[in-house]
């Protein structure tokens, strides 16, 4: 029998996964489920081969009943193994959890008390964490959260313009997607510089979640997401910042209550919403529609908006790096950011940049820009080692 660790990624559309030895060094296997609530399917890469399955229940399944058939998957195809430990991501550590933690009961509690915060994300990441508990009880497990890596930002661009009383009682920026930033700030020094890295950075992580972190020192110091994963950049299904009065005028006029509002904000706006195509940016790219066209353009001028105020929170752009799906395989995306980024001295090499290169800026450029395929992975398999005797 195997003795292996595994990772658990569970976000708001796939279902990422690896395991690895029980030193961490070699990598057994890995893959996703994408599709996750239309047409769900597994990739699994493993001894060097890749194999494509569909589970055989209805295509609408919910997360839980994916994660349990994927690891039932995993030990059918592997054989025999003892996970001796999991961790996994867990989007909302609120203020208590700043670093990773071991999952107790106690730990468990106070993470559900967190899912009205992400509750498009919190319950599918404990739902992992009970899946894993159920295939192999007693397992110890970690949580690494997607909150700790901002709590480096200052207070004030911790704070809402509420009532004290209100910040008292947790109502604050918390921001997200910390895991892909840790890993992009430790990649800096490798692919660009150590002086670059310490400098001025924008990430730009682009997926069907999407924000922007602003890094000084390698450490965040604002961010576009808020309260919840809903703020900021326009996402696939997400609206992004939106005036509150929006809100309340569709509570008093279109007699919206939470549930209806937390649906058209959080899983029928962003893409989807203006397009209504398609929350992919993959199919808005290759539509003719003029609505996939506006919803395309709204995205960038989104991204375009908040790169100069976080340009301003940092004095100024030494370096920007694109991750995450759209960021890393979607070059028309990135042209468009640079190309309106040019008063900024941003120089593109459009051939680099077509090209998929690391380094996609022309050697004048005064803003050097990159793209660096994100690892919340690695960042969660060195916490787990950190932490497992």
């Amino acid at each position: 029998m195997s003795r292996v660790l595994l990772i658990l990624n569970t976000g708001s559309s796939t279902i990422k996964f690896a395991l690895h030895g029980e030193d961490g060094q070699a990598r057994i296997a890995h893959g996703l489920i994408d599709g996750v609530g239309r047409a769900p399917r597994l990739i699994l890469h493993r001894a060097g081969e890749v194999q494509e399955m569909h589970p055989d229940f209805a295509e609408d399944a919910g997360t839980e009943a994916l994660i349990d058939w994927l690891l039932t998957v995993l030990s059918d195809a592997l054989g025999p193994m003892e996970v001796v430990a999991a961790g996994h991501r867990v989007v909302h550590g609120g203020r208590e959890f700043a670093a990773p933690t071991q999952i107790t009961d106690a730990v468990m509690a106070k993470l559900r008390r967190l899912c009205p915060l992400a509750p498009g994300h919190q319950p599918y990441n404990l739902a992992g964490i009970e899946a894993v508990a159920r295939h192999w009880p007693g397992t110890r497990q970690i949580a690494c959260f997607d909150t700790a890596f901002h709590q480096s930002r200052p207070r004030v661009a911790q704070l809402y313009a509420l009532p004290r009383a209100l910040s008292d009682e947790g109502i604050l920026r918390y921001g997200f997607h910390g895991l892909s930033y840790d890993h992009i700030a430790g990649r800096l020094p490798d692919v660009l510089s150590e002086r670059l890295a310490q400098g001025r950075v924008i990430v730009a992580h682009l997926g069907s979640g999407a924000s922007l972190c602003a890094l000084q020192g390698g450490k965040s110091v604002e961010t576009t997401m808020g309260f919840t994963a809903l703020d900021g950049l326009m996402m696939g299904t997400r609206c992004g910042q939106i005036d509150p009065g929006v809100v309340l005028h569709l509570m008093r006029e279109k007699a919206m209550d939470a549930d209806g509002l937390e649906r058209l904000l959080g899983r029928e706006s962003g893409l989807l919403g203006v397009s209504g195509i398609s929350p992919d940016m993959r199919d808005l790219l290759a539509s003719p529609a003029p609505e996939a066209a506006e919803a395309v353009a709204l995205f960038v001028h989104m991204i375009l908006r908040q790169i100069g105020a976080l340009s301003a929170t940092l004095g100024g752009l030494d370096a920007l790096v694109f991750t995450a799906g759209i960021g890393e395989h979607a070059p028309e995306i990135r042209a468009r950011v640079m190309d309106g980024l040019g008063w900024f001295g941003l120089v593109p090499d459009a051939a680099a940049n077509q090209a998929q290169d690391t380094v996609i800026s022309a050697p004048e450029s005064r803003v050097v820009t990159a793209v660096i395929p994100t690892d919340e992975e690695a960042v969660i398999l060195r916490a787990l080692l950190a932490l497992t005797p």
